[in-house]
């Protein structure tokens, strides 16, 4: 079992915070702030405890020097000074005398955010692929080290695995919780289970797939996966998007596991990815050469509500259409007013998964919608995170810091 913020005394001390404020912007303005407020619990904790908190963050990738323009964390540095009701000091570096000085400054209660930690990634790479340079210099900027950015636990980053591998550590309320509920939904769910997968490339989800067949009882395909599927089948799907990688994989399990997989049984076809686009209704086995699959069609929709809404746990990961598109959104819609109304225990990925209920307002009190989609998605192939594995374990020091 991993520390938490809980197993440490953090008064007076320098706590380190690493949250995931990757929030989208345009022109200036923050669109979205679910990841600022999701972050706040482990804020306002560390801040209650009278620790002085430096918190580290991304934004956006960083390649090379112009990319910093439009990735600053000033204009996040500011709403979370809202969100908090207290001054917020953002250091616009990552290193240097400046952060030094405004850290070795702190008084308990305040809050410092050093600037975009892949600013450092013009620097060779440096926060990607874990320096252990900057690691060190990091960490000597802190005391205890709090990973609460669930969205990158799936990257050994410097600004986690890196730091974590030198001060005592935890995970935040946020990652906490995270854990809790996936590895609940995984491996101690009330069944039915129904895993339903979507999205476009099927060997983003092979490993999902393996153990989704060992787990689930019932395992829905939509979207883009599906169309893989039927070509190893010897359909012509035309110019539906196919993983032609993948075609002997998806044969072989769906072989072995044809009393769990459920494929779609009807489609909407277009002939190109637009509104204004020809589209109509067909079967997997009767698309055009000049025609791609772009959502589920009606009896798809009949057929996979009625298996999840007699679930008793259900997990969510890909739109099944092109949901980004009105005419090409039914299947995405109708499945998340599907969950929106089931009394079962939900968890739906991040990244698309979560844009797409949004988008289509989904509402449900026992839903965890996850704030990380790659990370939540490797969770779901059985896999342990870099950014949490790293995380100090309880069993290793009863002590409190």
């Amino acid at each position: 079992m991993k520390k938490t913020i809980k197993d440490y005394n953090l008064k007076n001390k320098k706590v380190i915070i690493r949250c995931d404020l990757n929030v989208p912007i345009e022109n200036g303005v923050i669109t979205d702030d679910t990841r600022i407020t999701e972050s706040l619990e482990t804020i306002k904790y560390a801040l209650r405890k009278k620790a002085k908190v430096i918190i580290l963050s991304h934004l956006g990738r960083i390649k090379e020097e112009s990319d910093k323009k439009d990735n600053s964390l000033k204009i996040v540095s500011k709403r979370l000074e809202e969100l908090l009701e207290q001054p917020v000091k953002f250091i616009p570096f990552t290193r240097g005398k400046e952060v030094e000085d405004a850290i070795n400054n702190m008084n308990i209660k305040d809050v410092v955010m050093l600037e975009n930690t892949r600013f450092e990634d013009v620097n060779n790479e440096s926060e990607s692929k874990n320096n252990e340079e900057l690691a060190k210099y990091w960490a000597s900027l802190g005391e205890i080290y709090i990973n609460d950015a669930f969205g990158t636990a799936h990257r050994s980053h410097t600004s986690n695995v890196g730091i974590a591998s030198i001060l005592p550590s935890g995970v935040g309320f946020l990652i906490q919780k995270e854990i809790e509920e996936i590895n609940e939904a995984l491996n101690n769910p009330k069944r039915p289970l129904v895993i339903l997968l979507g999205g476009l490339k099927v060997a983003d989800k092979l490993g999902v797939i393996e153990n989704a067949v060992k787990v689930a009882d019932t395992l829905l395909i939509g979207g883009g996966m599906s169309y893989t599927f039927f070509k190893s089948f010897g359909y012509d799907v035309g110019l539906s998007v196919v993983d032609d990688a993948s075609i002997d994989f998806c044969k072989r399990v769906y072989e072995e596991n044809k009393n769990k997989i459920k494929l779609p049984s009807d489609m909407i076809v277009g002939k190109s990815i637009s509104e204004d686009t020809d589209s109509r209704l067909t079967t997997p086995d009767r698309v055009d050469k000049n025609e791609m699959g772009l959502d589920i069609g009606t009896k798809t929709i009949n057929d996979y509500k009625k298996i999840l809404m007699e679930a008793k746990t259900i997990i969510w990961n890909g739109p099944v259409g092109v949901f980004e598109l009105n005419k090409f959104s039914q299947g995405t819609r109708k499945m998340t007013e599907t969950l929106s109304n089931s009394k079962a225990k939900i968890i739906i990925g991040g990244g698309d998964t979560a844009a797409a209920v949004n988008k289509f307002g989904f509402n449900n009190r026992n839903a965890h919608i996850s704030t990380g989609g790659g990370a939540s998605l490797e969770m779901l192939e059985g896999k342990e995170l870099p950014g949490i594995k790293c995380i100090s374990d309880k069993w290793k020091s009863l002590k409190r810091i």
